[in-house]
Formats: C-alpha cells, sequence, structure tokens
C-alpha cells in the first residue's frame, strides 16, 4: 500500500478529539512509524495512522518493539515510538525499556491505562504503569485529563530528548475519546535541540592539561556518535598525536583505520586499547560515563589508569566522575565541546609536530593484537571455532553494514572483531545485558536505515528469545540477516560452571531445533552452516539477496571466552555434611 504522506496541522486552535491531538503530534515530531501489538485500548488511535502516514509494525511481543525503537532512535537520531495494550501490552515492555534507559536512547512509550471509570478495581487488564516504569523511565507523565493529551506527549518528546533516555506517556483508555480545542505546536515551540559546549573556564583547563600531557589517550563514546562528533575527536587526536580507543561496545565511535585507533577497551575489547590506556598521564573521556563494567580489567589487564588526570565530557553532570575521580568536568554535547577544546588547544600552539614514535607505538600493538586475533580464530574448532566465525563475518560485511550484537559468549567476543569507521553503525545491548536485544534491534535499525545491510549475531540461547520475530521481518519485508552462533548452551554461564564448579553443568545445555528449518517454515531464507571457509560466501550472498534470512552457524561449544562476571564469583564453600562433596576444598 502506498504510504500516505502528512502533514501536522499547526499554527491556529482547532477542534479534534483527543485521538487525533495525540497523532497529530506525532506528525510534527516526524514519526513515520509506531511499534507493538495492537489493542482495543488504543484502537481509536491506531484508526487514524494510516491516513496520518504512521506506519503500524506489529510485532510478535512488546519487548521487540521497544528493543526495535531503541536501535531506530540510535541509527536516526530520531526519538522511537512504542505502544502496546494497558496491563500485560506495556509490562512486557519493561526489560526493553530498561535496556533502553541505561543506553541512554531517547523514546516514548505510548502506555494506555485503565479506564478512569473502574481504576483501583482491579478490573480486566488493570495495573499501575506509572509505578512499575519510575524506575526505568527518564519520567512517567501521566495524562490527568483529556484536553491535555497534547501537552502531556510534548512533555514526554521534551523530557525523552533533553535528559536522552525513555519516558512513559501514560493516559487513561477512556482519555482518547471526546472532543478539545487545541494547537499544535511544531517541536521547536517547545523544545531545544542543540547543546552548549560547558564552561569556558573548564574547556580552557582541559585545553591547558591535553597541551601540557606528555601521553595523552581519548576514550570516545556514545555520546560522540549522537553529538555526530567524530570529526571533532578526530582534529585533537591529530593535534596532539593522541592515541584514541573506544568505550564498550562503541565500536564505532572512532575510525578503526585511522592510524590512532587503538580499539575498543572493556570486556573483551582490544589489548592494544588496554595497554594504550594504561600509559596515559591525561585522559579526555569524551561523551562516555566510564561505566564500571566497561573498565573493568579484561585479559588480566589492570588497564585503567589509576594516577592520570581525566577531563571527562557529558550532557548529563550525573555521569561527571560518578566512576572515576576527574581533573576537569565539562558538562556539554561531546562535538561542540571537543571543538571547543581543539580551539584553545591551537590558540595555545597554532601547530604542533606530529608524534612519529607514538603513531609507530600504536601501529606495532595494533599489529601484534590483530595477529593474536588472528592466531586464535585459527585454532581448530569442532566444527568451527567461533573466533574462525567472527573473523570470517567481518571480512565478509560490506563497509556500511550495521552490525547489532546480543549478550552472551560469542556476542560479546565479536567486541573484540568488530571494526566500524563511520557512526551509528554499532548497536549493542550493553551494560544492561539482556538477550534477545540483538535481532529485534536489527530490525529497528534496518527501518532507520534501509540502504544499509543490517547483520545480528546472535547467540542460540538469545535466539530462542527472539526467533519469533522472523515472522514480523516476513510480513513487513525488513531484509536482516541473523547469524546464529549455535553451540547448544548458555555458554556464558557455563564458562562460570566451568571456572568456579568444577564443570558442574545445570541448565547450562539446549537442545535447538534446527535454525534454518525453523526459519523456511517462517518464510524467511534458512541456511546451515558448518564449515568456516563456507561462512563469508553464504553471508554475502544473505546481504545480496535482500530478504530475511537466518544463517544458523555450528559452532564449538568446548571454546568459551573468559567469564564475564569473574569480579564477582567466589569459589564455592559448603558447610553441610551433604553439599560436602561440592566444596572447592574437596575436590
Amino acid at each position: 500500500m502506498e504510504k500516505v504522506k502528512s502533514k501536522a496541522i499547526t499554527g491556529k486552535k482547532v477542534k479534534m478529539t483527543p485521538s487525533e491531538a495525540i497523532v497529530e503530534t506525532l506528525v510534527a515530531e516526524g514519526v513515520t512509524h509506531i511499534n507493538g501489538i495492537l489493542g482495543s485500548a488504543f484502537m481509536d488511535l491506531l484508526d487514524l495512522l494510516p491516513a496520518a502516514g504512521i506506519r503500524f509494525i506489529g510485532v510478535r511481543h512488546e519487548q521487540s518493539g521497544a528493543h526495535m525503537a531503541d536501535a531506530y532512535t540510535r541509527v536516526s537520531g530520531i526519538a522511537g515510538v512504542v505502544i502496546g495494550q494497558n496491563g500485560p501490552g506495556i509490562t512486557n515492555m519493561v526489560t526493553s525499556v530498561a535496556a533502553a534507559y541505561q543506553a541512554h536512547t531517547p523514546m516514548v512509550v505510548i502506555s494506555p491505562s485503565a479506564g478512569t471509570p473502574t481504576i483501583g478495581w482491579d478490573g480486566f487488564q488493570e495495573c499501575d504503569q506509572v509505578s512499575v516504569f519510575k524506575a526505568i523511565t527518564k519520567e512517567t507523565v501521566r495524562v490527568t485529563h483529556p484536553s491535555r493529551v497534547a501537552d502531556c506527549l510534548r512533555t514526554a518528546f521534551r523530557i525523552a530528548y533533553a535528559e536522552r533516555g525513555p519516558v512513559l506517556f501514560d493516559i487513561p483508555r477512556d482519555y482518547f475519546y471526546g472532543e478539545l480545542e487545541d494547537q499544535i505546536l511544531e517541536p521547536h515551540q517547545y523544545r531545544v535541540d542543540a547543546r552548549g559546549c560547558g564552561s569556558p573556564e573548564s574547556l580552557e583547563r582541559a585545553a591547558q592539561l591535553l597541551s601540557e600531557a606528555k601521553y595523552p589517550v581519548i576514550i570516545s563514546g556514545r555520546g560522540t556518535v549522537d553529538s555526530d562528533g567524530i570529526d571533532a575527536v578526530r582534529a585533537i587526536a591529530e593535534y596532539l598525536t593522541a592515541p584514541v580507543a573506544v568505550s564498550y561496545m562503541h565500536n564505532d565511535a572512532f575510525p578503526a583505520n585511522h592510524p590512532l585507533a587503538v580499539g575498543p577497551i572493556g570486556y573483551m575489547g582490544a589489548k592494544s586499547a588496554m595497554k594504550t590506556l594504561a600509559k596515559a598521564d591525561v585522559v579526555l573521556a569524551i561523551g562516555t560515563r566510564l561505566s564500571v563494567f566497561g573498565t573493568l580489567p579484561c585479559y588480566d589487564i589492570d588497564y585503567f589508569p589509576k594516577t592520570a588526570q581525566i577531563i571527562q565530557i557529558d550532557i548529563n553532570p550525573r555521569n561527571i566522575a560518578r566512576t572515576h575521580p576527574i581533573e576537569v568536568g565539562i558538562i556539554g554535547d561531546a562535538r561542540a565541546a571537543s571543538q571547543e577544546i581543539m580551539k584553545r588547544l591551537k590558540e595555545i600552539a597554532p601547530s604542533r609536530k606530529e608524534n612519529s614514535d607514538r603513531l609507530l607505538e600504536v601501529a606495532n600493538e595494533k599489529q601484534v593484537w590483530e595477529q593474536e586475533l588472528v592466531d586464535l580464530a585459527m585454532v581448530e574448532g569442532s566444527p568451527i571455532n567461533p573466533r574462525r566465525a567472527l573473523l570470517e563475518l567481518t571480512k565478509a560485511i560490506p563497509e556500511n553494514t550495521i552490525v547489532t550484537t546480543d549478550i552472551g559468549n560469542v556476542s560479546s567476543t565479536a567486541n573484540a572483531y568488530l571494526k566500524f569507521n563511520e557512526g551509528r553503525k554499532h548497536i549493542a545491548a550493553l551494560t544492561f545485558g539482556n538477550t534477545g536485544f540483538a535481532y529485534p534491534s536489527a530490525l529497528g535499525a534496518k527501518i532507520a536505515q534501509p540502504d544499509c545491510p543490517v547483520v545480528a549475531i546472535v547467540g542460540d540461547g538469545a535466539w530462542g528469545m527472539s526467533l519469533h520475530e522472523v515472522s514480523t521481518a516476513v510480513e513487513e519485508n525488513i531484509p536482516v540477516v541473523a547469524c546464529v552462533f549455535n553451540n547448544g548452551a548458555w555458554c556464558a554461564e557455563k564458562k562460570n560452571q566451568v571456572d568456579f564448579y568444577n564443570n558442574r553443568f545445570v541448565g547450562a545445555d539446549i537442545d535447538n531445533p534446527d535454525f534454518a528449518e525453523v526459519a523456511r517454515a517462517m518464510g524467511a531464507v534458512g541456511i546451515r552452516v558448518e564449515k568456516a571457509e563456507e561462512l563469508g560466501a553464504v553471508i554475502q550472498e544473505a546481504i545480496k539477496s535482500n530478504k530475511p534470512t537466518v544463517i544458523d552457524i555450528q559452532v564449538d561449544g568446548s571454546q568459551l571466552a573468559p567469564p564475564f562476571r569473574k569480579d564477582a564469583l567466589k569459589m564455592p564453600i559448603r558447610l553441610l555434611e551433604k553439599y560436602a562433596h561440592l566444596d572447592h576444598r574437596n575436590w
């Protein structure tokens, strides 16, 4: 069906229904689609969407809808919108909204709630949704009267963008009906997107520290990507000859092919980044909250410098010095602040000689690490070493590919192998760490950038939580490629049982069906791969076909990455006699 193009009715007060006021506000905000599962609670609004030019994408589970919105926002920069039936439809989104909250993703959850005549009577599908979502949203905006629907929705978008996170727009289901008179405003009339660069004093202090640093290192994060600030970061790096690491699972925050790029820090990151960062006397952290998990030791390298002076730039003042003591804090937009620091650096010294020794040092560190990655990948597996599969995948995908990654043993190992040369290409589950993220996120990313190939890296456990959305991909013609790393187990947790529980496996193994056959039954292309040398061509053909495709990659379940939370686990001690044989001292 041809898409109806629509423009919001703005500029004067007009008579309309609450449903019309909501939809017109969405049109004014540039919303092109809404994810969800239809329900009677919002059917009056739903009926308006085709005429408004807003596509309704019906998912198989509301959790997927919010993951799609999260990824869509990360790729497009436009706040995604989700909706569901009051009660269970909305509570099904708790996990994915919490993930978006941890990821600082602007998003609006339209949350129909029980009708006002029956609130408090424990009616059908009644739930206090506002209370449920308070801790995982930037704000819960409750519509207090039908005449306020447009105002409250504007507030939801204003907070979502300003505070970088999801907002719940809660509306009693009877408030969609009636009549009101209101003016639909343009976004510039009620919210400001432009960000400041920070205080002049802080910027000057930062520039002075950097100009005097003997070994400055930059950490570039999600804020750099969101602000389109990569060029500004590159300018500082080249001026200072400062190596640039990217923060945990934001491998697209600096071009991997740049001579000063050293790779990602955090779990299963790059040793080249960690060894380089460990030498820093000044760290410029741009658009990153320097999360605890994202700066933990890895590969037994305690790399985060203990004595370095840290300059931290973040749009959210709550993130400044939250996890590491700083020398200078700059509350501001990553790009704007970086540009201002660069101006001040040039004022201190208009030109600066390139440090050729440091460039050579960086190149050597990267070469050693790249060779280690290849060597680890070329160890034989049965049937395929998962690292070899990741290596073949990264060699096969085109330059402009968007990659979404789940959580789990193989998905997280991908952190070491994935390289990007432009922003908005790496969409990861991040520190909330829920499984079932990558595939619905791939769908959202493809909607945001239909001309880019989109590949999801998913473990077989996570695939069990998301394979139902293959039906959505087929129905909505969203041609993403799911690379399912099938090792027959929850291997991230299995590794804990190997290291800490003497190979006693409880709940770790998974008896999987043939995922390729299941995909074909759902109307997608399904391919099973058992030989590493065949994988690259299969992935390239899947992308070229422009069809929803599931590649069931058979990988070795015994070749495992280090445990996720080595810092949080202990060898078991048992005090009761009946459990004495499980005590590590008795093994």
